[in-house]
């Protein structure tokens, strides 16, 4: 597994973001740059590449013929890697979830169906306020459309509880989007005000405690997620990029399409290619399972 910055900076000025500031504007690396890089990485040993950007899916990057690209052109071009057997990429913004891209996730097999995809509240007036400059209802269109294209893919996101002028009301949208979309893991924090940006000195700041408060209920919730799509695994065959050692003697460990740390009893040999595995068993944070067959998956 390798990772492969293609952008850097950010144009989205977020209002509790600190990144436009200290980060700069969008910059996307050439195509032909990115593709020399993601060669030389799979020659190296990686069989797995994860893109990364502060806003990934914003990547427009000059052509080899001198055009522009959007990511979903150069997914399907690092695809054609010989040897190259998965790719991810991290992390997004629902403003830049172009057609061409969720059509990747449908024409692509090594792009795999896991996505992070931040949104961090669920009521249209905090979106408002954090400056997302899109709808919760933008959102479940888009988580419908991938969903569309590519069954069974994974969500993942971000949320931020306690934004400025953040009310019980609002909360309770973000647990119904949360309730309504269904996630196999996501990150969520208490809002930090960050000096120099606009959430900082905004009114109405919500009290420590009440963020906890409403931290734990979210990650309560968030939690029960993520069992069940771990444990919905149980009794399926998942194909695992093994990638190093596992907790135990006699073990390796690897990670599933869906991002999942799965861990099973098997050859060292057998790090760095990819296998199938029939998941017996889930745990909050990781699966186990057993190698149906000594051979590599094509």
């Amino acid at each position: 597994t390798a990772f492969l910055t293609i952008q850097e900076g950010c144009d989205r000025f977020c209002s509790f973001c600190v990144v436009p500031y200290t980060r700069g504007a969008e910059q996307s690396r050439p195509a032909a740059k990115v593709i020399a890089e993601a060669r030389r990485l799979v020659t190296q040993g990686a069989r797995e590449i994860t893109l990364l950007g502060q806003n990934a899916n914003a990547w427009h990057g000059e052509a080899p013929d001198g055009g522009t690209w959007g990511l979903g052109r150069l997914i399907r071009e690092l695809a054609d890697i010989p040897g190259l057997l998965r790719l991810r990429y991290t992390t997004s913004h629902p403003r830049d979830m172009a057609p061409d891209l969720i059509a990747a996730h449908r024409e692509v097999p090594s792009l795999m169906p896991f996505l992070h995809l931040p949104v961090q509240a669920g009521s249209d007036r905090v979106l408002a306020a954090m400056n997302r400059k899109h709808t919760a209802a933008d959102y479940r269109r888009i988580v419908d459309e991938l969903r569309e294209a590519r069954p069974g893919i994974a969500l993942s996101s971000d949320f931020i509880v306690g934004h400025p002028g953040e009310t019980e009301r609002d909360f309770e949208a973000t647990l119904n989007l949360v309730r309504e979309v269904g996630f196999a893991q996501a990150f969520s924090f208490r809002y930090s005000p960050r000096p120099g940006t606009p959430a900082a000195s905004a009114p109405n700041q919500v009290p420590e405690p009440e963020k906890e408060r409403r931290l734990q209920q979210l990650q309560a919730l968030l939690r029960v997620q993520q069992a069940q799509f771990n444990h919905g695994t149980v009794g399926i065959t998942l194909s695992v990029l093994f990638t190093g050692r596992g907790r135990h003697l006699g073990q390796i460990a690897g990670r599933s399409p869906f991002l999942q740390p799965v861990h099973v009893f098997g050859s060292e040999s057998l790090i760095g290619t990819e296998h199938p595995v029939q998941i017996a068993a889930a745990l909050p944070n990781s699966l186990s399972g057993t190698l149906i067959q000594e051979r590599a998956c094509a």
